[in-house]
């Protein structure tokens, strides 16, 4: 039986979406020309458009479709920064993912407790150090440990100076209930293929009147707000798994009773614990260490055996560098050498797999 773990890098496109995909594959049409090959092309990015802003509380024409959460989070990164070429204070939290905290942007990192949280008071004290931030972002949910970060009270302390907030929302949307308004953020990006649609295609959802940022100019596509031919396939795609992961969110339920199930048994070994078990986290991801042992061997054993895990980040793979979210918590300065594997579950995740796991993982564990 082979597994797949790894939700969180990337999830199965899920069956409706296949169906609408290849139904789409006999059709052609740009959706920015006027004749009617082209109007039928842009009728399914509106009505993408609409089920995405449904999901989220927002009016459709606050949802800009893009390739993806990097874009997004490059775009409103960038425009902040180069609004005063570069002077202006950008805060962002510690733990944010590579397309946030290593954009090409300086910016100035918020400190995480040891289990992964925003300290609220050190970001208020960070706050009132100057100049009021142009902008501070913080991710829902850490990509490594699962970790929900206090989104909403980090946007109110941020509104009392005045600042914008930004939200990458992509591992938290579709796995707990999440809207713009409910966080009270300006700026929020979004991923389909974390919820079951396709690589490559993301949207950035904006708040009533605030300023629109813009990476990629050009032509007139989504209101001239990102320039590009549009995604039309995976932006229908997006909207149906959009429908589909919003609709079946009980199911994430289920998904934590299992993660429990695999960390109990697998915190049975003496050698084990898990990152962040002390915070909230959410429901499918599990970020475990084991001590003596190394990460690129942990999860090489477990290829071996035909199981998908990761050692975190799937964006930073190749890479020799420690995780810079550990380096945050303080968990790599251990003087006890330990191996991450990252489990996360998803939509396709069964009863059997979650039960033959176990017993894999805990035949792993027990190698030296």
């Amino acid at each position: 039986m082979k597994i797949y773990f790894d939700h969180n890098a990337t999830t199965p496109v899920r069956a409706e979406v296949k169906e609408l995909i290849t139904q789409m594959l006999g059709e052609v049409g740009n959706a920015a020309s006027i004749h009617g090959y082209g109007r039928a092309a842009q009728h399914y990015v509106e009505q993408a458009r609409r089920s995405l802003a449904a999901t989220l509380d927002v009016d459709a024409n606050q949802v800009i479709f893009n390739s993806g959460a990097t874009e997004g989070n490059n775009t409103v990164i960038k425009y902040f920064a180069q609004k005063t070429d570069g002077r202006g204070r950008i805060l962002v939290s510690s733990i944010e993912h590579p397309s946030v905290i290593h954009c090409g942007v300086n910016v100035e990192t918020i400190p995480v407790s040891s289990a992964g949280v925003v300290d609220l008071n050190q970001f208020e004290a960070m706050m009132g150090a100057g100049d009021a931030p142009l902008l501070v972002s913080v991710m829902l949910v850490n990509n490594e440990t699962g970790v929900i970060q206090p989104v909403a009270e980090i946007a109110k302390i941020a509104k009392k100076y005045g600042s914008l907030v930004h939200c990458d929302a992509v591992q938290a949307y579709g796995r707990m209930a999440v809207t713009r308004h409910d966080l009270g953020v300006d700026y929020m990006t979004l991923s389909a293929h974390k919820i079951g649609g396709l690589q490559g295609v993301g949207a950035l959802i904006i708040a009533p009147r605030v300023e629109v940022p813009i990476l990629l100019h050009g032509g007139g596509q989504e209101r001239r707000q990102r320039a590009g031919t549009s995604n039309v396939m995976g932006i229908a795609g997006f909207g149906r798994a959009a429908q589909l992961a919003v609709e079946n969110l009980g199911h994430m339920g289920q998904l934590a009773l299992w993660r429990d199930q695999i960390e109990g048994e697998l915190k049975s070994c003496a050698s084990v614990s898990v990152v962040g078990d002390g915070a909230d986290r959410v429901g499918n991801t599990s970020l475990i260490a084991v001590e003596g042992q190394e990460s690129d061997v942990l999860m090489m054993r477990f290829d071996l055996e035909g199981v998908a895990v990761s050692t975190g980040s799937a964006c930073s793979s190749g890479s020799s560098q420690k995780s810079h979210v550990l380096h945050a918590m303080g968990l790599d300065d251990s003087r006890v050498p330990q191996g991450f594997v990252r489990i996360s579950l998803g939509h396709t995740t069964t009863p059997d797999e979650v039960a033959q796991f176990i017993k894999i993982a805990q035949k792993i564990l027990a190698k030296k």
